[in-house]
């Protein structure tokens, strides 16, 4: 008995000192979580990660992971789009969505043909050095032939636009394959870019138009222009000092310490050309609100850039989305005020008679308070209500 009361403590004291071990051991499904879940979100970016591993260096190679720079040279086409939609209409929807498409494709042919230029500087720039064409990822001649591709889809694009337009459109491909070259000879490459950028506010009026005109799209583009000399500004901010190294010119590295004196410069240019292009196309109060609001983004932007830091300078470069949604709301605002507008005048016309003069043998429009008055003078024997 006495041995099988000291067998039962040492089985008791065995499983006192195994319950800190078992109460120590995680459950089953704590042992799967490596860490925080994951929230579950859509960007392009994540599409990109997601895509099979011999597409993704493409999808890099056209900046699909990159968006802010699609939106710059879509929004240009929204605006103009949306100031030649008729009074009282929201744009065209469909022009929209194939403005679109063109605006993704012509992206990527542009940073397509940029990285085929600068693949060498690239190699010698951190940020650019994971670049498809500066890695190694695919070689000049498969760029070369995904370029083609590129510009035959943007091309099935543009065939669908008048002539005009298409001439229009066509006339552009210089600008975009001459832009990567200009930070070798000019300090004022980002002007360049500026010119092509925002050739869809040309091209977006004349595509609902017929043709272009020139009282509204030409203060329109010069905008854009100057819209881009800020943005683009402040983007190459953020390489400046390999672009020294390098022997990369740029206006970061023309305005220095300046930079934020001309950026307000530029911001200012931009708004006289908005106010410009609203008033030769009859804009109305929501439009010149949203051009003050754009005012005020850009001001925000330029107080509180710092130059010499470059996620500052990316984070104020993306910003910029905001200020082309911002203006493209305004003029669909604006357009659908003009039909107010359009409706207070017509109005008095409801409560008016047509009356007929015999004896100077034409009609008049009167209002019907003041045919009581009319019909009291001696002309009234000559006049016949119709």
């Amino acid at each position: 008995m006495a041995v099988l009361l000291a067998r039962l403590c040492r089985g008791a004291r065995g499983l006192r000192a195994a319950r800190p071990t078992l109460a120590a051991a995680p459950p089953p499904r704590a042992l799967a979580r490596t860490g925080p879940p994951r929230p579950l979100s859509f960007s392009v970016a994540e599409l990109v990660r997601a895509a099979p591993v011999p597409v993704r260096p493409y999808l890099r190679l056209m900046r699909l992971h990159q968006p802010a720079g699609t939106w710059l040279l879509y929004l240009p086409c929204t605006w103009s789009i949306g100031l030649a939609a008729e009074p009282g209409c929201l744009p065209d929807w469909y022009m929209l969505s194939l403005f679109g498409a063109g605006a993704i494709l012509m992206r990527g042919a542009g940073c397509t043909i940029n990285d085929m230029w600068d693949q060498d500087y690239d190699k010698k720039v951190a940020r650019t050095a994971s670049r498809p064409l500066a890695a190694g990822d695919i070689s000049t001649f498969q760029s070369f032939v995904f370029l083609g591709g590129q510009l035959s889809l943007a091309l099935c694009v543009l065939l669908c636009l008048n002539y005009y337009s298409i001439v229009l459109g066509a006339a552009s491909l210089s600008l975009v394959i001459t832009y990567p070259l200009m930070k070798r000879v000019t300090y004022w490459p980002q002007l360049v870019l500026g010119l092509a950028f925002n050739w869809g506010a040309l091209l977006g009026w004349s595509a609902i138009k017929g043709s272009c005109e020139w009282s509204v799209c030409l203060p329109l583009y010069l905008a854009g222009v100057m819209w881009t000399l800020v943005y683009d500004t402040i983007y190459a901010h953020q390489d400046k000092r390999d672009d020294i190294l390098i022997g990369v010119k740029s206006t970061a590295l023309q305005f220095n310490e300046d930079t934020k004196q001309w950026l307000s410069g530029f911001s200012a240019a931009m708004l006289l050309g908005l106010c410009m292009a609203g008033m030769n196309c009859n804009q109305t109060f929501p439009y010149y609100s949203a051009v003050v609001a754009v005012g005020a983004h850009l001001a925000h932007q330029i107080y509180t850039l710092d130059i010499d830091k470059p996620e500052d300078c990316w984070k104020k470069f993306t910003s910029n989305r905001t200020v082309g949604i911002l203006l493209f709301v305004g003029i669909m605002l604006g357009n659908l005020w003009k039909r107010q507008d359009s409706e207070k005048e017509e109005e008095p016309l409801e409560n008016s008679l047509y009356v007929r003069d015999d004896s100077q043998e034409r009609a008049l429009l009167l209002p019907e308070a003041s045919l009581q008055d009319l019909l009291h003078t001696s002309v009234s024997k000559k006049i016949k209500v119709i």
